[in-house]
């Protein structure tokens, strides 16, 4: 029995980060649920990444044993939008791309959020829940997983049919995390999340932000990033059996500034 624990604590732990996974990988167990205004709409022709080789199509991925979390495109304060309803659910609108390490630049991405989910928090397995988080794979050498790690990648590549990213970098907002903290991923160390809003100051109005993503990457993870290979938007509320409503605007991806 003592054999099988290891395992069984690791699949577990999959089917928690699953629809994080799935950001860096094409799954054939989840499938599409989002409008087609959702995907292709003013929001996704407004998110921009100049820099990206072979760009793939926005794709709203829903695990089957998940409700799926609402996306919609809208306009908002004068803004395209992508309006996000979760209701117990979480869900993912993703898109794969390549940006090599040397054209990594900045992020720029805004949010508005109505309220925060009040039993959250980000740094406790059993209420990870957010609003609002921007998510970014990145690639890079697997061989340096420790065992837990290499047994999660393996049983993702065997349900999705892709390993996990090497590493996810986060950005989202904390009801109860300050705001500059990392929070590792509890159940493992290559999902990490840096807290950019934190508290309840600024709900209910659009906060903007500009982030370096080599030096974020850096300061989360203690070396230096691989090729970016997917971004994605997730809203979830599924861990708290909550809701939350949330807009994202356009993501843009800018190139290093020049010396």
């Amino acid at each position: 029995m003592r054999l099988y624990q290891p395992l069984s604590s690791a699949l577990l732990a999959l089917l928690h980060l699953l629809p994080l996974l799935l950001l860096g990988c094409a799954s054939p167990t989840a499938s599409i649920h989002a409008p087609e205004e959702a995907l292709s709409g003013a929001w996704a022709e407004a998110s921009g990444f100049p820099q990206a080789g072979a760009l793939g199509p926005w794709e709203h991925y829903v695990l089957p044993a998940k409700q799926a979390t609402l996306f919609s495109s809208q306009r908002l304060d004068g803004r395209a939008a992508l309006k996000a309803n979760a209701q117990s659910s979480a869900s993912m609108l993703r898109r794969k791309l390549r940006i090599e390490p040397e054209a990594l630049g900045s992020l720029r991405f805004s949010w508005l959020v109505e309220s925060l989910i009040a039993q959250s928090d980000m740094g406790d397995r059993d209420t990870d829940d957010s609003p609002v988080r921007i998510v970014l794979a990145f690639d890079g050498d697997r061989s340096q997983f420790s065992q837990r790690n290499a047994m999660l990648s393996e049983l993702a590549l065997m349900l999705t049919g892709e390993p996990m990213p090497y590493a996810t970098l986060m950005y989202s907002w904390c009801k109860t995390r300050e705001s500059g903290q990392t929070i590792v991923n509890p159940r493992t160390d290559r999902i990490r999340t840096l807290i950019v809003e934190s508290g309840s100051q600024g709900l209910g109005r659009w906060k903007d932000y500009v982030r370096d993503v080599r030096a974020d990457y850096q300061a989360a993870f203690g070396e230096a990033p691989g090729a970016l290979v997917a971004i994605g938007v997730m809203t979830d509320a599924d861990n708290t059996r909550s809701q939350a409503v949330a807009w994202y605007g356009p993501l843009q991806l800018e190139p290093p500034r020049s010396p």
